[in-house]
């Protein structure tokens, strides 16, 4: 199949089939009575969303797979090999692209799991930190046990080149995982952030990728932007469903493994800045509360309940949120633009 034709067509069927699944799922959540439920430690204003459908996420996971197979399907009944490329190590590539998808599967299973708990069982908590940590290590371990039997343990880095992390790959790779999905989590917290933050990642990501030959992987941030714009047009402000941890752990996962399989796990910091100002301001409120004993350097952790709180509209937090991401993903692609050797 040719590239450029395959990308269009992951965005174009990953955008249809989250727009168009909107029109059965929402009603479908509406009379399952799956509706969010507003905890009353967030700002009093979040009530009116009380009872909007959650576990949206389902739009965009399916619209990634149902893409993914479609495309990957077709290019190789046309005989190619899209995700191999002409990569010589073609089975570690290969190991990337798919343990990636079903990490971020195992992921968004956690959160369904969560999702249910709240909803279904009243538990407004879900999961309790106990059983979504232990859940989640297992799924990391998985994970990167995959990458190590592909010796998939070094990471790419502008300027040098590969970096062997030996044992420090296990290390590294659990703080990356679990602190992004974290993080991604805490994103969202309003309408259309967390979605609208990814997109400009997965943009990201299909330069990135085409930069560094493994054209497989633009199609799959290909199809994850396409699926997120679907969702976006009912996830806008005043959304008429929410993703639900189930949405968010998966987009989490996603990033995750774009970052692994562009050997890159280091470029989160840039391409998903925004998840990094949520998960530190997060982790700065807690701190800076504990030191003072009881006083708050923002006005609501995270940041951008700090800047509901200052009177920001929440498409405007989208709007200001999603250009500091776009901001650091054009950083991360000049940085490896640049980096590549001669």
């Amino acid at each position: 199949m040719v590239k450029w034709a395959a990308l269009v067509l992951a965005i174009v069927i990953g955008f249809f089939v989250a727009f168009l699944l909107g029109y059965v799922v929402i009603p479908w959540l509406h009379k399952l009575k799956f509706g969010q439920t507003i905890l009353d430690i967030g700002p009093s204003w979040h009530k009116k969303k009380q009872g909007t459908p959650t576990m949206g996420g389902i739009l965009f996971i399916s619209g990634v797979l149902v893409s993914l197979i479609v495309v990957l399907v077709t290019d190789r009944i046309m005989g190619g090999d899209l995700v191999a490329g002409d990569s010589l190590v073609a089975g570690s590539v290969k190991t990337k692209f798919y343990s990636g998808i079903i990490m971020a599967l195992a992921f968004a299973l956690i959160g369904f799991i969560d999702d249910y708990i709240k909803v279904v069982k009243k538990r407004n908590l879900g999961l309790t930190i106990f059983q979504k940590t232990i859940a989640q290590i297992v799924v990391m371990a998985g994970y990167l046990a995959s990458l190590h039997m592909a010796g998939a343990t070094y990471m790419y880095i502008p300027f040098v080149g590969n970096v062997d992390l030996k044992w420090f790959f296990w290390i590294f790779g659990a703080a990356v995982i679990y602190c992004t999905v974290n993080a991604v989590n805490f994103t969202d917290g309003i309408d259309g952030l967390c979605a609208s933050v990814t997109a400009t990642f997965a943009v990201a990501g299909i330069v990135i990728a085409i930069m560094r030959g493994v054209f497989g992987v633009s199609v799959l941030c290909a199809a994850l932007f396409g699926s997120l714009a679907g969702y976006l047009i009912w996830n806008w402000n005043p959304a008429k469903v929410m993703m639900g941890d189930m949405g968010s752990m998966f987009l989490g996962g996603m990033v995750v493994a774009v970052a692994y399989c562009l050997d890159m796990p280091w470029i989160i910091l840039l391409m998903g800045i925004v998840y990094v100002m949520e998960f530190g301001s997060d982790i700065i409120q807690i701190a800076y509360f504990k030191l003072t004993h009881g006083k708050r350097l923002f006005k609501m952790a995270p940041i951008h309940h700090h800047f509901e709180k200052c009177g920001w509209k929440e498409k405007k937090i989208v709007y200001v949120f999603s250009f500091i991401n776009i901001i650091g993903c054009i950083i991360a692609v000049l940085l490896v633009y640049f980096g590549q050797p001669a």
